[in-house]
């Protein structure tokens, strides 16, 4: 009668810490991705106008 006796997982309910440390983590994970897009953006913003200011190129409107 020993086949009685194998120990079975336990399924439990949510941790709360460590649905904390998982969200902190995607959380900064995904800010970090987010703030070197913006940086990025913002590098080629900065290199357009720089190169505007310069006279190196220069932007033509049209008319309607």
């Amino acid at each position: 009668m020993a086949a009685h006796k194998i120990a079975h997982a336990t399924l439990k309910g949510p941790s709360v810490v460590k649905e904390i440390c998982i969200g902190l983590t995607l959380g900064l994970f995904a800010g970090s991705l987010w703030k070197m897009h913006h940086w990025n953006e913002q590098r080629k913003t900065r290199a357009f106008y720089d190169m505007l200011e310069k006279g190196e190129i220069s932007v033509v409107v049209a008319e309607e």
